[in-house]
């Protein structure tokens, strides 16, 4: 159930995933203080941290490590990018959340942290899965979903973000017009960043790849 480490590699690939995951982490920062509202996963994960009163990231670490419990649950691999997943976003987020300032009434700015936001999350996104060390939990989820109930990867990930969303939403999560705007533009951002970065999927991968998302 664990992908095998590529030990001649490692050193570079550690690199690389910790420049996509802070990258990522600095996306979500964005979303968050832009307060235009988050993808599905941060819409949770900001309510949670609401109502506990502790860092958005501690919550994403938390909640990437139950996630991931489920994931092997129902026997989906991981691999070291998995772990490096969830021990290195929230970090990274709660880092830049400490530097960027929330920012409100300036729609021209507030728009234009989304979209940076949205187009640096993509980036973010090639760089790590490029790595090809592992899906995020939350893809190992997905997968797991996929697997397990015999229903397409698209009605999977529906059914997961519309849960998630729905949930975050009702314990007062950031849910607004930028959560539909990155529900929109996320998929083409990404596949953006593959093209700059020359990401090729793998035949047996290639759902994580296209539906890598979140947070």
């Amino acid at each position: 159930m664990f992908k095998a480490i590529n030990w001649k590699t490692f050193p570079r690939d550690f690199l690389r995933i910790q420049i996509g995951f802070a990258l990522f982490g600095l996306s979500i920062a964005l979303l968050i203080q832009g307060n235009l509202g988050t993808g599905a996963w941060g819409v949770l994960e900001v309510g949670i941290s609401y109502l506990l009163n502790v860092t958005p990231g501690t919550i994403a670490v938390a909640s990437g490590f139950t996630i991931l419990t489920g994931a092997l649950l129902m026997r989906e691999q991981i691999g070291w990018g998995t772990l490096a997943n969830i021990l290195s976003i929230g970090p990274w987020l709660d880092f830049f959340l400490s530097l960027i300032p929330s920012v409100e009434n300036n729609l021209l700015l507030q728009t234009s942290m989304l979209l940076l936001a949205i187009f640096m999350m993509g980036n973010a996104s090639a760089i790590y899965i490029g790595v090809n060390a592992g899906a995020g939990p939350r893809d190992s989820l997905m997968l797991g979903l996929k697997r397990t109930t015999g229903i397409s990867v698209r009605k999977a990930r529906t059914i997961i973000e519309v849960t998630v969303v729905t949930i975050g939403g009702l314990i007062g999560g950031p849910v607004g017009i930028g959560t539909l705007a990155f529900a929109l533009l996320i998929g083409p951002a990404v596949q953006w960043g593959f093209k700059i970065f020359k990401v090729e999927p793998h035949k047996e991968e290639n759902v994580e790849f296209q539906e890598e998302i979140v947070e």
